[in-house]
């Protein structure tokens, strides 16, 4: 009898597994761009170093130039530079921190080249895994003394590459790569990347549409200009810059209880967060269930009451349809092989409305009548501007190979 009885309660809980199994998100690739391995940014505020460079290397990929590993911290101590001369130039009044946007990566790119992670990795003294809280202490504790001393002299910007060279290394003006001697400059231009073919992208309704405007996150320490455009034409560019096979850099807020590497999805409920018990918690980010359909006024109401601030940067790859037909997002972050899928997560469509303050791509992925309103369709050749459908619904799956492999949470 207790064999019978036990024999009852194991198949019960067998089928409780293969139930909860069967009715998980299963998502579908519909495109993938090709990437780079996933990389981890530890203690540190790089991401926006990180998903951008990220970009650039499928940029690469895309051109046939092969795979490269480009050193984020080569940007970050670039950066830091010019973040301290405009803090001094402005008397304290802007951002002094190791976080930063995709213009910080494109004029240090432009501006002071690009150089392996193998030659610059940015780690001393045996480090395995960046960390940067000492660091970005020094150089802020560094900057406010400048600024009071009230002097400025010649020497404070060799004090401050001191305290750059001592946590992140010191490089010198040219390395050799592969046999070849080169600068950074000159290894920036032996890529081939035209910086010139990147724009950033926002969507505010507080701002003139297809006008540059300067967007408010502290972040932007410059500040720089970007493109506004609707919502609509947001996530457009997005569809068909993947279907075009060009990836995108994305800048969110993955604050609040939707965002789980964890679960390896980033969702938004229909019902507010304030209205959702613990298992219902649990449930809204194991299964699909119904989403809140985000708007330009949902989206304007949390930027202006902060709940987007721009605290995150991650590069999208793909684009995935859940077995109940709804767009997910495939997106590498750089925290690391963590998570239900090693690194990556599915942000669903509405997620990604609500959430994004700004996108990285390459103008050449724009569809032309958006291309037209932002003034570019002149300034390439006809056949530049991607065709690439921007209705994922339309498109066919590709191999099953690059379905989301399902892998225990961790």
């Amino acid at each position: 009898m207790k064999s019978v009885v036990k024999a009852i309660v194991l198949f019960f809980l067998f089928s409780v597994i293969v139930n909860c199994q069967e009715n998980g998100y299963r998502f579908v690739m519909l495109k993938e761009v090709p990437s780079t391995p996933v990389k981890n940014q530890s203690a540190t505020s790089t991401c926006w170093s990180f998903s951008g460079l990220s970009f650039f290397e499928s940029e690469l990929m895309r051109m046939n130039k092969g795979q490269y590993d480009l050193s984020e911290m080569f940007i970050v101590k670039e950066a830091y530079k010019k973040k301290a001369a405009e803090y001094l130039k402005v008397n304290g009044n802007c951002a002094f921190s190791s976080g930063g946007q995709y213009y910080d990566l494109l004029m240090i790119s432009r501006e002071e080249g690009l150089v392996p992670d193998m030659v610059y990795p940015g780690l001393k003294n045996g480090q395995l895994y960046h960390n940067h809280d000492e660091m970005d202490s020094a150089l802020k504790g560094y900057i406010q003394g400048v600024l009071k001393g009230r002097r400025n002299t010649p020497s404070w910007m060799d004090g401050l590459n001191g305290i750059l060279e001592a946590y992140l290394g010191k490089m010198d003006d040219g390395f050799t790569y592969k046999n070849k001697y080169y600068t950074p400059k000159s290894f920036a231009g032996e890529l081939g990347l035209n910086f010139n073919d990147y724009i950033v992208l926002s969507s505010f309704t507080d701002h003139p549409y297809y006008k540059e405007s300067i967007l408010e996150v502290p972040d932007n320490w410059a500040p720089c200009t970007y493109y506004n455009i609707p919502l609509k034409d947001l996530t457009e560019i997005i569809d068909n810059s993947l279907m075009s096979g060009y990836s995108v850099a994305w800048a969110c807020d993955m604050r609040g209880k939707g965002f789980s590497m964890k679960k390896g999805v980033a969702v938004v409920p229909s019902k507010d967060w304030n209205e959702i018990t613990d298992s219902e918690y649990d449930e809204i980010l194991t299964r699909p269930h119904p989403q809140k359909m985000v708007n330009e006024d949902v989206r304007q109401h949390e930027f202006e009451g902060c709940a987007i601030t721009g605290d995150h940067g991650m590069h999208i790859i793909g684009m995935a349809q859940d077995q109940d037909g709804e767009i997910f997002y495939k997106v590498k972050n750089s925290w690391g092989a963590t998570g239900k899928y090693d690194g990556y997560i599915f942000v669903s469509k509405e997620y990604l409305k609500l959430k994004t303050t700004n996108i990285m791509i390459n103008k050449n992925a724009l569809p032309g009548a958006i291309a037209q309103k932002l003034g570019f369709i002149n300034e390439m050749p006809a056949n530049a501007i991607a065709e690439g459908s921007s209705k994922a619904d339309d498109q066919k799956p590709e191999d099953a190979s690059l379905i989301a492999p399902e892998k225990p949470s961790r």
